[in-house]
């Protein structure tokens, strides 16, 4: 079984083909490519520095927009009456992953 580190959005990813799994927000493409860092294929695996050479991991995207759970920062000093709440939902795309090359 073929297995391979990518990065998306300044995170690690370990592979297989036939996963799915979210990362940062890619746009509105339908396909996404990554050159490799590691790939591990049975006992052999080859390291890139910093990438892989001849090296692509194939990803179509099958959610293009989706948001994630709510998080809320809350600012709150007593006995001065400040009080400010902000909230933030982040963006990411679902990819599953098609072909290790």
């Amino acid at each position: 079984m073929k297995k391979a580190v990518i990065q998306s959005g300044n995170k690690q990813y370990i592979v297989t083909e036939g996963m799915e799994l979210d990362v940062f927000h890619l746009g509105d493409e339908k396909t996404a490519s990554f050159e490799p860092l590691m790939v591990i294929d049975g006992e052999k695996v080859s390291i890139g520095t910093p990438t892989v050479d001849g090296s692509k991991v194939s990803a179509e995207v099958t959610s293009p927009l989706l948001k994630g759970e709510k998080v809320t920062a809350i600012r709150y000093k007593a006995k001065k009456r400040v009080k400010k709440v902000r909230g933030h939902r982040q963006q990411f795309s679902r990819i599953k992953i098609t072909k290790i090359a």
